[in-house]
């Protein structure tokens, strides 16, 4: 037995129809859950498009964490980099540069001057705001 609940988001205005098998909260409560977990959904979602993150090594929650947070700090290490060095090119762009010349002994700097980082700028848009960097 399912319950039917619909919503009229009053920023948007648009109706939501959900469907749940919880009949003890309020429809309200109900439909506040399943914004949060759009959120959440929109938030793997930018993982799998930002972290290129393929696969997961392990299958514990801690090795998932780990994987993670090792992801979000490589992230924000290279968007720190590209601020403090002005670099126009997109995040995606530096870290692929990055993987290239991981393993070359060229000076960071020089590893971006043999690129053409603004032609290779492909989602600048996409990029979220990071606050005093």
């Amino acid at each position: 037995m399912l319950r039917r609940i619909s919503f009229r988001d009053p920023e948007t205005k648009k109706w939501y129809v959900f469907l749940t098998n919880n009949f003890s909260e309020p429809a309200l409560k109900i439909a506040q859950l399943y914004r949060c977990r759009w959120n959440i959904e929109l938030f793997f979602k930018w993982i799998k498009q930002h972290l290129r993150i393929k696969a997961f090594y392990g299958t514990s929650e801690n090795a998932v964490r780990v994987q993670v947070w090792i992801a979000i700090t490589v992230y924000l290490l290279v968007a720190i980099f590209k601020k403090r060095h002005r670099l126009p090119a997109s995040l995606y762009t530096i870290l692929q540069i990055l993987s290239v010349t991981l393993f070359e002994k060229t000076p960071i700097l020089q590893a971006f001057s043999q690129y053409p980082l603004q032609t290779m700028n492909p989602n600048i848009n996409n990029e979220p705001y990071l606050p005093g960097f």
